[in-house]
């Protein structure tokens, strides 16, 4: 290792604990122990523009690890990207480009919102998978236009974490070459010294995943981290490097414990720091040799215009597969997007199926995945129960290109693994399990939310009318607690055109994921004038208007919203009118101005809310009266148990009834 890389691992080193220490918060361990390896990778390995963060053949960095955020800030400092040093000045200060974990979309260079541990890692795969489902794709014979590696850093956190077991595993079986990841090993947690609760052999647990492990690497030499990356690169497999590191290096006192972890050094440490590497700069200033080294705007300029050069001979050579990346890339839909959108709601309303909405999903899907190739699906074990499959899709194997991926049991792994490939580009991931492991993957679901990525998270087997499975599998309290993430777009539609319409909006939906929950029951189709069908998309709107001046409204979703059309029908009988209101997506109907909303929901009648789930959520709408469930289901069929809970039309009718005598 040469002087100067010394050097310019100090530099981050010194960056990581000055910011750390004027914030009073932070963790400069990491940073420090990983400089080296920073310098092996980003001086010699990383292909990447910092003039032009989002280049479409650059390679993948992710900071698994994201608490160390601040050697990612540091290197894109010192590289060229638009950090300035008043941004590391003001290191997880309010709205600052350096928070406290690295943020998509808030940091030139930041490719994924890190800091759960092991969703980066996660991430990392969906990347490369995406990297080399595009590759296979596009490329022809002499234009490898899609050719690039994604890098990730982890720490033992992120391997103790389940979710590194199920995307490693995969991510080996499907032979992810172009996925390197750098592990930390410094044996170092926030409790102290790991080997008392993580002693495995992790190097052999990923050998046993299919993986090229690179064992025993002095992560304290950037010359021996830059050979083993070029050794990876051989490799027909991912490969972990195993980097052996000190926590804190370069701190006397502190270097290789777990007080370096998560706190500042403090202002005397810092000073026997500096002295110990010679690092003779003031706080946030690096020398002008340093700044020569690491920059790579020149550099990186070089490398995307020779990619440049490939790209045109290649849109000259092959213009139609050119202009559909770039279109994918870039995100946008394809022109016909919605007349094949429109279509399908004319064979919706044409056909008029009483079928369940799962299968609904199913249909829309078969009908839009020719229209939009850039559509991935794929499910946590369940293709046969969730639907996600359709007639032309292809599975993805290890040497088989495809666009229908086979998760296995790891729903928290496939949600994050759809985040990577959302961040990537050039798919439109989605993928299925039933509603109630959605627990599994919530922290995904939330990171997706908070990166507002175009993930689409489709969801079975809805409530207790899935029956005899029981409690384990009925979804109770699911519906509504997804409904309570920013930014998710949750739909629960109620027959065949509410679902087409649901899945449109997801797939228009540029900057957000969507939950798209669906019955296993049938439901029955519902008429709808054209007024109607265009209102759905508005989130909620009325399905059913009385002959007679209504009296009351009834608001339902999915499977619920017939039984709301059977009560009004009982009610009608009675001499009572009843509006029927269907709101398949509390989020679009949330959005909605003022004017429409009470256009659909008038002040002065009562309003009767029907869900087969908890109750609470629908008191926000002003409502009398809720019917749901607020326990645990039972095993039974179906029908049997909306008797039980209360969901009936006799019972939800008394409710309406009293709910008008007490507004008289």
């Amino acid at each position: 290792m040469s002087n100067l890389q010394t050097r310019m691992a100090n530099a981050i080193r010194a960056l990581s604990m000055d910011a750390v220490q004027q914030a009073n918060s932070g963790h400069p361990g990491m940073p420090m122990g990983m400089a080296d390896i920073a310098v092996a990778l980003w001086d010699q390995h990383l292909q990447h523009n910092p003039a032009d963060p989002h280049w479409i053949n650059r390679d993948r960095f992710v900071l698994s690890n994201g608490h160390g955020s601040m050697l990612l800030y540091a290197l894109l400092h010192l590289t060229g990207y638009d950090l300035p040093m008043s941004e590391l000045k003001n290191f997880r200060q309010l709205h600052s480009k350096t928070p406290g974990h690295p943020e998509y979309g808030i940091t030139p260079g930041v490719e994924t919102t890190t800091g759960p541990l092991g969703q980066g890692i996660s991430n990392a795969v969906g990347m490369a998978l995406a990297e080399k489902l595009l590759a296979e794709e596009f490329n022809r014979p002499g234009f490898n236009v899609v050719d690039h590696y994604t890098y990730a850093f982890l720490g033992d956190g992120c391997l103790m974490e389940g979710i590194s077991h199920e995307v490693c595993s995969l991510a080996g079986t499907l032979k992810l070459n172009k996925l390197i990841a750098l592990w930390d090993d410094n044996g170092i947690s926030i409790d102290g010294k790991v080997v008392a609760w993580f002693n495995e052999d992790t190097p052999k647990r990923f050998e046993a995943y299919g993986w090229n492990v690179i064992r025993g690497v002095d992560g304290h030499n950037a010359g021996a981290v830059a050979n083993a990356i070029a050794r990876a690169k051989q490799s027909d497999k991912p490969t972990l490097i195993c980097c052996k590191t000190a926590i804190g290096q370069g701190s006397p006192n502190m270097a290789g414990s777990d007080k370096v972890h998560g706190a500042p050094l403090g202002a005397d440490e810092i000073a026997a720091t500096r002295k110990a590497l010679n690092w003779t700069s003031p706080p946030f200033e690096v020398p002008d040799d340093l700044y020569l080294a690491w920059d790579f705007r020149s550099r990186g300029q070089t490398i995307q215009n020779a990619w440049n050069e490939r790209f045109t001979a290649y849109q000259k050579a092959h213009p139609r597969s050119a202009a559909e990346l770039v279109r994918r890339m870039r995100g946008d839909l394809p022109s016909d997007f919605a007349a094949k959108l429109q279509a399908l709601l004319a064979q919706c309303q044409a056909k008029a199926e009483t079928i369940a909405t799962r299968k609904s999903s199913q249909n829309a899907i078969e009908a839009l995945a020719p229209a939009v190739p850039e559509m991935m699906g794929g499910s946590a074990d369940l293709t046969g129960s969730n639907l996600t499959n359709w007639s032309a899709c292809k599975p993805v194997r290890a040497n088989q290109w495809g666009n229908h991926i086979n998760y296995g049991v790891r729903e928290f792994g496939m949600s994050a693994i759809m985040n990577g490939m959302a961040l990537h580009g050039g798919y439109i991931p989605f993928g299925g399990t039933f509603l109630t492991f959605s627990d599994y993957s919530r922290n995904a679901l939330r990171m997706a939310a908070l990166m507002k990525l175009r993930s689409i998270f489709v969801f079975t087997h809805d409530s207790i009318g899935l029956g005899e499975d029981g409690p384990t599998h009925q979804s109770v309290e699911q519906v509504s607690s997804l409904r309570l993430i920013p930014n998710l777009a949750v739909w629960r539609p109620c027959d065949t055109t509410e679902s087409a319409v649901a899945w449109g909006a997801a797939l228009e939906r540029r900057h957000g994921p969507s939950a798209l929950i669906f019955s296993r029951q049938n439901c029955p189709f519902v008429a709808r004038s054209p007024k109607q069908i265009e209102n759905i998309a508005r989130g909620g709107y009325v399905v059913h208007e009385p002959s007679k001046v209504a009296k009351a409204i009834i608001i339902a979703t999915g499977s619920e919203v017939g039984l709301a059309f059977q009560t009004a029908a009982h009610l009608a009988k009675e001499g009572i009118g009843v509006r029927v209101v269907s709101m398949p997506s509390t989020t679009y109907f949330d959005q909605q101005d003022a004017q429409y909303k009470a256009s659909v929901l008038p002040a002065g009648l009562p309003r009767i809310a029907i869900e087969a789930g908890v109750t609470d959520y629908w008191w926000k709408y002003g409502c009398a009266a809720v019917h749901g469930v607020d326990t645990f289901g039972e095993s039974a069929p179906a029908n049997q148990l909306y008797a039980y809970f209360g969901l009936t039309v006799d019972q939800i009718s008394t409710t309406v009834k009293q709910c008008i005598a007490q507004v008289k």
